[in-house]
């Protein structure tokens, strides 16, 4: 749904796409379309984006915004992500509210998960 002046899509970089897209809709059962070699859009993440062929990434320390997503079964998510070829850059660490951690998909863009279940 287009909202005026609210968030509407996101774009990230990817080094592999096809990589980049086994690795989502294996762990999150993100779908796909593709326009061409160089980008592909995703849906059923909550918020449509897409990701563009490039050999950058986004992470948080080099001042990138973080996606987060939420997991009512903070360990499993992990283990799936970890299965699928992600890497765990922070481990699980509680903060006021919840626990967390943070992951690099195949293209080392970070993202965190968090859940507010013990």
């Amino acid at each position: 749904m287009n909202r005026h002046e609210k968030i509407n899509y996101v774009e990230f970089p990817a080094k592999d796409l096809e990589k980049t897209k086994t690795f989502f809709s294996h762990i999150f059962d993100w779908t796909f379309e593709d326009y061409g070699s160089e980008y592909m859009a995703f849906s059923n993440a909550g918020l449509e984006g897409g990701f563009f062929k490039s050999d950058q990434c986004a992470s948080t320390e080099h001042g990138s915004a973080l996606i987060v997503f939420y997991s009512s079964q903070l360990e499993k998510t992990q283990k799936k992500i970890e299965r699928a070829g992600g890497e765990i850059i922070k481990p699980i660490f509680s903060f006021p509210g919840g626990r967390r951690f943070h992951f690099s998909d195949p293209s080392n863009n970070e993202y965190a998960v968090w859940s507010d279940k013990s």
